[in-house]
């Protein structure tokens, strides 16, 4: 078994929500989507987020503006509609409840472990 592809697996199973939760803080570029991934140590290529945005989009979770730029074409900005809000609550109450179960089972297996290495 490759611990790469497992790992691999695990990022791209929270990549939607991680993104929602960047464009929640604020109407955002997706090469700012981007390096907040990269600092967060999620990379991201710009060929994976494009797409997920457009899917998004067409779901109605988010709407984006054009704004004109002084150094190129214009850049597509994107916001959360009211449907994207709605969608990123039910996603982190998902997100809360996974995170519990696993920090809990993982908790019980390192009690398991210090008081097996106590004995």
């Amino acid at each position: 078994m490759n611990i790469d592809n497992t790992q691999s697996q695990m990022r791209k199973g929270v990549l939607e929500f991680c993104i929602l939760s960047i464009i929640r803080q604020g109407e955002v570029y997706p090469s700012d989507i981007v390096e907040k991934m990269k600092n967060a140590n999620l990379n991201i290529l710009e060929g994976t987020l494009y797409p997920l945005l457009t899917r998004l989009k067409n779901a109605d979770f988010l709407t984006y503006r054009w704004v004109e730029s002084n150094s190129g074409p214009p850049r597509k900005y994107f916001s959360m509609t009211e449907k994207g809000l709605a969608f990123y609550g039910e996603l982190e109450a998902t997100w809360n409840e996974l995170a519990n179960a696993v920090n809990t089972l993982t908790a019980r297996s390192e009690t398991i472990k210090t008081t097996e290495n106590q004995l």
